[in-house]
């Protein structure tokens, strides 16, 4: 059974779900607005440079869920996910999910935004494994600390940790990015797709051979 690997952000998403839930979070107050905003797009453009401290950042992101009670988030998080992601889900991305379902793929989203943030995101795309930033939490609330990333390499290393635990392989494997930042994890599969790429990852992939496709209506 062949894995069929997807990243979310910019790729099944047209848009970012973890800067979108930094507006969200303005929106209702949970945050200084001027600061949070200011700070939320500094770390958005240094992820789309390739410059991102992903630990840096983690500090920052997770502080908000630290602060409130895990049922507050819950109900922010299903509002979020109305608003904010629904509108955002690209069609040729559900069906491109849909063609690999159909012939039998397992279906792998795998995200540097945490797990809190994407798993009903995930099921919405009746997506059930997901590889994703893992947060600290006692005593059922969040630390604020960062557990696991699952970012750039690490995604490769979150990945290969799952295939090991479930004794499974790459061969014959899919991989659907938009990032510059997943050229470690396209690098790792046998079908590599550039989704609607940034700048890097297009010359990349152009580079190498590898299908470029668009998931935007």
């Amino acid at each position: 059974m062949p894995l069929a690997l997807f990243d979310l952000d910019e790729t099944l998403l047209a848009g970012d779900s973890d800067y979108l839930w930094g507006q969200y979070l303005v929106q209702q107050d949970a945050v200084d607005a001027e600061v949070y905003e200011r700070t939320n797009r500094e770390f958005y453009e240094q992820y789309k440079q390739g410059s991102l401290d992903i630990y840096e950042y983690s500090k920052f992101a997770f502080k908000p869920l630290s602060e409130h009670p895990l049922g507050t988030l819950k109900q922010w998080r299903a509002e979020f996910v109305e608003e904010k992601i629904k509108p955002i889900m690209t069609q040729k991305g559900i069906a491109a999910l849909e063609k690999h379902r159909l012939t039998g793929d397992h279906l792998i989203i795998i995200t540097s935004t945490n797990h809190f943030i994407t798993q009903p995101i995930a099921e919405l795309y009746n997506v059930h494994q997901l590889i994703a930033t893992q947060l600290k939490m006692v005593d059922g609330k969040y630390t604020g600390e960062l557990d696991a990333p699952c970012f750039a390499h690490h995604k490769i290393e979150r990945l290969n940790e799952w295939l090991e635990v479930c004794g499974l392989n790459l061969q014959g494997s899919y991989g659907y990015s938009d990032s510059h930042n997943d050229i470690p994890l396209l690098n790792a599969v046998q079908h590599p797709y550039a989704v609607d790429p940034d700048d890097n990852l297009r010359s990349h992939a152009k580079n190498n051979n590898w299908e470029i496709i668009s998931f935007r209506d």
